[in-house]
Order: structure tokens, then C-alpha cells, then sequence
């Protein structure tokens, strides 16, 4: 077998998006929660993924926005991220390895945290 590439340009983050959400749409547990968010839009969704992650990886400035406010009301918990990091994690690992590859988990793995972190302080908001 053919050692894996690092991820170096747009095309690689294309597959590893591509690749890592048609897992996500597929999944029992993620599948449902993002295919109802999305209805239909999941080429825009793909299309801001690329920016995000080209932006994080190759600081290009191709993504601007917040990305936390979409996902502060989705039906989730510890679990769905926990999920969602095992998904990324094992895509990436099948397609990838090299620097750029431990950044993107990294990354995936500090979002994952901090997104259920704030989910849980704003929903501790509200049941104040």
C-alpha cells in the first residue's frame, strides 16, 4: 500500500470534506440532526467548509463568519461531538498523514470541545 500524502492544496480539502461529510450524512446518530439543518443546501454547506478549513490550514483568507452561532441550537450533546470527532478523525486517517493532517485533527478536536462547551454555558443561560 502506497504511503498517504499530507494534505497540501484545495483539492485535498475538498476530499476531506467531501468524504468526511458524506460519513456525517450516512451516520445514524449525526445524520439525521444535519441532514434536517441542511434540507437540501449541503452544496453551500461543502462550499463554506472548504473556506473554513483552507483557511485554518493554509491561512488563506477564504472563510469569514462566525462559526458557532448555526450550531448553538442543534439538538446536540458531549455525544454527537465525541461522534463527530471520531468521524473526522477516522476519514482523514484513511486519506491522509503528515503535518497539515495532525493540524486539521487537532483543530477538529479544540472546535469539537469548545463548541459543546459553549452549548452547554449558553443552555445553563437559559435554564436559569
Amino acid at each position: 500500500m502506497a504511503a498517504l500524502k499530507d494534505i497540501s492544496n484545495l483539492d485535498d480539502i475538498k476530499q476531506m470534506v467531501d468524504t468526511f461529510y458524506d460519513s456525517v450524512r450516512k451516520d445514524d446518530l449525526l445524520g439525521p440532526i444535519f441532514n434536517d439543518k441542511l434540507q437540501g443546501r449541503w452544496p453551500e454547506h461543502l462550499q463554506k467548509m472548504y473556506g473554513f478549513w483552507q483557511t485554518i490550514l493554509f491561512d488563506v483568507r477564504a472563510y469569514s463568519g462566525s462559526p458557532f452561532p448555526p450550531h448553538k441550537q442543534l439538538p446536540v450533546d458531549k455525544t454527537h461531538f465525541d461522534r463527530w470527532v471520531m468521524l473526522f478523525n477516522t476519514s482523514i486517517d484513511a486519506q491522509f498523514s503528515g503535518i497539515l493532517t495532525e493540524e486539521a485533527k487537532m483543530r477538529a478536536a479544540n472546535m469539537a470541545y469548545m463548541f459543546n462547551h459553549k452549548i452547554d454555558y449558553f443552555r445553563g443561560l437559559e435554564n436559569k
